[in-house]
């Protein structure tokens, strides 16, 4: 199944984190949060401005993102976890 967001919304799917500490302690499933870092998989083509005109939007499929620890509704699409969020709730892009 292909999945397309609609207006600025974009879809990431989280990346995972360590479950060890630098100090080598692992974390339990039960203690560890989500995490706030994710990959874009997918992007609308932008809200409309007034003219009814697309604004761009500033991610592309592909980018590693960092996003607020509520943003998005989490879904489901053939057995895979997605956060689906609207452009403004990500705080930046993370780069290499």
């Amino acid at each position: 199944m292909k999945f397309r967001p609609l207006h600025d919304r974009v879809v990431v799917k989280r990346v995972e984190e360590d479950t060890k500490t630098k100090g080598g302690i692992i974390i339990p499933d039960t203690a560890q949060e989500k995490p706030m870092q994710g990959e874009v998989i997918a992007v609308g083509p932008g809200a409309r401005d007034e003219d009814g005109d697309y604004i761009k939007m500033d991610v592309k499929a592909g980018d590693r993102i960092l996003f607020g620890k509520w943003s998005g509704t989490e879904v489901k699409i053939d057995g895979t976890e997605y956060l689906i969020m609207k452009e403004s709730d990500i705080m930046g892009v993370i780069e290499k």
